[in-house]
């Protein structure tokens, strides 16, 4: 199978984690695009979707899918979204597509996150994937400088602003093996909207595309 085809593949798996006639989140990317046509395609639909980026809401939109705002739900039943890496106890690194904030203000939103992904983002240590850091224009340099004592090669993404009109820093020589310790120390320095390691919002369960199936990790 194309990597395209397990896309596909795992997209559609995920339709039977989404109850009919609820509220779900939707994330961002490649996967998460087969699987709003695979959403649009389902006999019973879904009642609303919260979005975490633009091009998800226009393209959910396009389906006739409602799209509603995050603060007008107080909980969701499930988040499906994808990961540039995950590893096998559901840490992921997220932000190749700029989301990375809307996809972890949902992902707190959701009771269960569920990841779809193809075979090669699953890794035994995350870091290989650059790490991606949104900042506040201001602080770019100075969080560039904090990352690079931490062992990290970092460069602003170029030409490229999120939906928050924010900077992203991709960070790459990165061994991530606590990826709650630093996701938590670098929350914390003054600049950053969001790093995209999801250790506190990891994933409870991933549907894997393989070229045997569609494998189903429990974390």
């Amino acid at each position: 199978m194309t990597q395209d085809e397990l896309k596909a593949f795992v997209a559609q798996a995920a339709t039977h984690y989404v109850q009919p006639g609820s509220v779900i989140g939707v994330g961002t990317g490649s996967t998460v695009n087969c699987f709003i046509d695979a959403l649009a395609a389902m006999p019973q639909r879904i009642a609303a979707a919260v979005s975490s980026s633009q091009a998800s809401t226009e393209r959910l939109r396009a389906h006739g899918i409602e799209v509603v705002d995050a603060n007008s739900v107080e909980q969701l039943a499930v988040y499906i979204d994808g990961a540039d890496e995950i590893d096998h106890r559901g840490h992921m690194i997220k932000g190749g597509g700029a989301a990375l904030t809307r996809e972890k203000i949902v992902a707190d939103l959701a009771q269960r996150f569920i990841c779809i992904a193809d075979e090669s983002k699953l890794v035994a240590t995350l870091g290989a994937f650059a790490l991606p850091v949104e900042v506040i224009p201001m602080a770019a340099a100075q969080v560039g400088r904090r990352l690079r004592a931490l062992g990290g090669t970092p460069l602003l993404r170029p030409g490229v602003l999120t939906d928050n009109g924010c900077p992203i820093i991709d960070v790459r020589g990165l061994r991530i093996t606590d990826p709650l310790a630093m996701e938590t120390e670098i929350d914390q320095w003054p600049g950053v909207v969001c790093v995209g390691i999801f250790a506190r919002h990891k994933a409870s369960l991933c549907l894997l595309g393989t070229a045997q199936g569609v494998r189903t990790l429990t974390f």
